[in-house]
């Protein structure tokens, strides 16, 4: 297994909203350049904010920002939005506000649920209905910008496995402040294909497993066989909990997959407890 280290591109960041709501303020600010982990102070004359010795024209700033949900780093004197195309895919940190977690988007489509609820609520949600507790062993499977690994260790899981099988996720996540605690030594992030790593793993061996796959298409269809969730049921200890997204039902076709992934999960042996948060909540009886 390829387990790679976590570094944190330590920046300024920033959104459209921000800079709008610092235009015409005058004198001492509480700013975020985090998106809303912090606060500090600063000052505005003129349009102009004071950040230590570097000073920012907001007037020409939001001249230059022109994506309303981007997300913007300083680094090196320049601005540019966290956001670039790479094989054959476009990778962006997308604002839900400026003083909340942010989503990642791929070719359009948003990684997390922002709809009447915040990213970071979301991931807490799958977090505590999954139960995970202090000690306990955890796989993430799916890191995306490591919500739920970070909020596994916030609940007190000493140790979790996370699998991300994308680079380029990885390297949108180092500059965003609210995936910075990936870092942390009891994250182990392994690069790689799941199927194949989950493998690899021993059996018996994690408390709760959080399985959160790309909507299912042809490319991801592998995450959702009998053949891995078997290898999920082997690497979970007995009563272990295992959470697997799945997305709000609502077309006839989404209902459907639901429920193959349903049947699929019993087959592997998973009782099924219940519904939630987008998820399959399942339990190894044995």
């Amino acid at each position: 297994m390829k387990i790679i280290t976590f570094k944190p591109v330590k920046v300024p960041v920033l959104t459209k909203s921000l800079v709008e709501e610092l235009l015409g303020r005058e004198g001492l600010v509480h700013v975020s350049l985090d998106l809303g982990i912090s606060k500090i102070k600063a000052l505005v004359k003129n349009n102009i904010l004071e950040l230590d010795s570097v000073k920012i024209d907001l007037t020409e700033l939001s001249k230059c920002i022109k994506d309303e949900n981007g997300v913007y780093a300083l680094k090196d004197g320049k601005f540019f939005k966290i956001a670039f195309f790479k094989d054959g895919s476009y990778y962006k940190l997308r604002a839900v506000s400026h003083l909340t977690a942010p989503t990642l988007e791929i070719n359009g489509i948003h990684m997390h649920r922002i709809e009447g609820i915040t990213p970071w609520r979301d991931a807490m949600e799958k977090v505590r209905l999954l139960k995970v507790k202090r000690c306990h062993k955890v796989l993430d499977v799916c890191t995306g910008l490591g919500y739920t690994a970070i909020n596994s260790m916030c609940k007190g899981a000493c140790e979790i496995y996370t699998i991300e099988k994308d680079p380029n996720v990885l390297e949108i996540a180092s500059y965003n402040p609210w995936s910075h605690k990936l870092s942390d030594p009891r994250v182990k992030i392994v690069l790689g294909n799941a199927v194949d790593i989950v493998r690899k793993l021993p059996d018996n061996y994690f408390d709760r497993i959080l399985h959160d796959p790309p909507r299912f298409t042809k490319v991801s269809s592998e995450l959702y066989t009998i053949d891995f969730y078997c290898e999920l049921y082997r690497v979970l200890k007995p009563h272990g909990r295992l959470f697997h997204y799945v997305g709000t039902p609502g077309r006839r076709r989404c209902k459907s997959m639901i429920q193959g992934v349903r049947k699929r999960l019993k087959i592997a042996g998973f009782s099924v407890l219940f519904q939630d948060a987008g998820g399959i909540i399942c339990e190894r009886v044995l």
